[in-house]
């Protein structure tokens, strides 16, 4: 939130400085009526209600009223264009009160169908400082479901390219922290421009740490984000403030590798850590908006779960990495019948490290009636730290969910679904206590730069790790992880998983893995298995900071 800014203003009407000029001769006021609303003035006689696709002449009226209205600061006006006018008045009026946007002049481009280009040239003030303000957008005519008129379909980045989120607003005013300056663990910059994906992780940490760190408040026009655990995002600087050091425990070059990484995957996030100390190394997400889905990711995890379960059936001594682990084609439970991946050869006489190894489903699920409901829950809570709202990393994450479910998903939740939830980060540091033994919080700032308390777990005994590193470490070299782990030297492991979502045509791609004292996890969104596409993006990882 911008000091002095006003957000979240609804129902009224602003007033901007136009140049009218190129929209003469169109009544704006006995035009169209929105799907949402009526108007002022508006003609009331009856029309015939309009079908199909709009035409050329519709889209350039539509445009041309909505753009002149929105000229002229008549946010009700121009909001009645819009298929969405309960969405758009809010952002259109921030865009000249609380955004302090003035002599707005838009000037459409050539239409492709009913799509149209245009850029805005205007000015943002504030307390005697101003800057110029150009960018270029584009809106789509569409035909209003109840109206059957031709209106904008309305999308917040139809006012600006950068926003995304319905509920998002632009602000301008003197900012609630002072920028900083973030460096990595050897004191070289780190900048939004050289590392894009680490956008939204500056931006929280200048929210958190900006007056700590000692720097001056700017003056800023910013996207003020709807959801409280995304900072404000800053588009345009009228006067600076001064930065203030900080320093993060990412490392440069890490953070570089998983920036190129995940660029070749949509929707796709990575973390890595240090696990001899819990240090975030790198963290990066390609997606197209701003949400940290590597530290606030909440979705199944798939079979790189097993890694907590093969410890739960370890330290309940149900099992061991070389005992009895058998992998029928098919096990039932509680009415649900589970399967394995296609063209996975039953194994009756299978180890543990076996199944583990080749990601057998039934498997684990076999043992499913031997463990408790709190079974999974208790052992990824006491031993490996999730699930307990406690982490504090610096800036906002998500710890896992783990509950202790009953039914169905007491097996679902065994191999990564039902119930549980996870984010990269988890999965990352899950790994590192799995290789280590230690459960070591994740942190992004060293603790004594705020004294804050850190979680703690009391971490796995010495043969649970030594069987846990020596099942990953057969995944990752003959296993079904080998393939993306081929060349990668020193101690290294690994687990593959896909998780099952409804609604989507594939499974989520999951991966975790180690080399030497670095532990990485990424998941793609509709990636297909695990080797698909968050392995590659973790060996990726792997290959440049381990």
């Amino acid at each position: 939130m911008r000091k002095g800014a006003k957000a979240g203003i609804v129902g009224t009407v602003f007033a901007v400085m136009v140049g009218g000029a190129g929209y003469g001769g169109y009544n704006i006021l006995s035009a169209l009526n929105g799907d949402t609303g009526t108007t002022s003035g508006a003609s009331t006689r009856a029309e015939t209600k309009k079908s199909g696709p709009p035409t050329g002449s519709e889209v350039e009226e539509t445009t041309t009223a909505f753009f002149a209205a929105w000229e002229k600061g008549e946010a009700v006006t121009a909001a009645a264009y819009t298929n969405n006018a309960e969405k758009a008045e809010p952002l259109l009026t921030s865009y000249g009160e609380a955004a302090h946007i003035t002599g707005v002049k838009i000037t459409p481009g050539k239409a492709n169908g009913a799509t149209v280009p245009f850029t805005v040239r205007a000015k943002v003030s504030y307390d005697g400082k101003s800057k110029a303000l150009d960018y270029k957008s584009t809106l789509t005519v569409v035909r209003g479901v109840s109206t059957g008129k031709a209106l904008v379909d309305w999308q917040p980045s139809v006012v600006y390219p950068a926003l995304k989120n319905m509920d998002d607003t632009l602000v301008t005013g003197e900012s609630a922290s002072p920028p900083i300056e973030a460096v990595d663990r050897d004191g070289k910059v780190l900048t939004k421009e050289k590392y894009p994906s680490l956008g939204p992780i500056l931006d929280a940490l200048r929210a958190k740490y900006g007056e700590q760190a000692g720097g001056t408040a700017a003056v800023e026009l910013a996207i003020h984000h709807a959801d409280e655990n995304t900072a404000d995002t800053t588009l345009l600087t009228l006067a600076k403030g001064k930065a203030g050091k900080l320093t993060t425990t990412i490392r440069a070059s890490a953070q570089a590798a998983a920036e190129r990484a995940v660029k070749n995957y949509g929707q796709s996030s990575v973390v890595a850590v240090k696990p001899s100390t819990g240090e975030v190394l790198a963290v990066a997400n390609h997606r197209s908006d701003a949400f940290n889905a590597a530290f606030l990711g909440q979705v199944p995890p798939g079979s790189t779960m097993k890694i907590v379960t093969a410890a739960t059936l370890i330290d309940n001594g149900l099992t061991t990495a070389t005992g009895p682990a058998p992998c029928p084609d098919s096990v039932m439970w509680e009415g649900q019948t589970f399967h394995n991946l296609k063209d996975l050869k039953p194994d009756e006489g299978a180890t543990l490290a076996d199944s583990f190894a080749r990601s057998c489903n039934t498997a684990f699920i076999k043992y499913v009636k031997s463990l408790k409901t709190e079974s999974l829950t208790e052992e990824a809570q006491s031993r490996f730290g999730l699930g307990q709202d406690n982490w504090k990393t610096g800036i906002p994450s998500f710890d896992g969910s783990i509950p202790a479910a009953g039914g169905p998903d007491k097996a679902a939740n065994l191999i990564g679904q039902g119930q549980v939830q996870m984010s990269p980060l988890n999965m990352a540091s899950v790994t590192a206590t799995a290789m280590t033994g230690a459960f070591r919080q994740p942190v992004i700032v060293a603790q004594s730069l705020d004294d804050r308390e850190l979680a703690t777990a009391k971490g796995l005994s010495t043969s649970t790790v030594q069987q846990l590193r020596a099942m990953m470490n057969r995944t990752a070299t003959s296993g079904t992880a080998a393939g993306v782990m081929s060349g990668l030297s020193g101690r290294i492991g690994a687990k593959t998983g896909s998780a099952e979502i409804g609604g989507q045509s594939r499974s989520d791609s999951w991966f975790t893995g180690y080399r030497d004292d670095v532990a990485a996890a990424a998941m793609v969104q509709d990636g297909g298995h695990g080797i698909d596409a968050a392995g590659p993006i973790v060996a990726a990882v792997l290959r440049t900071a381990g």
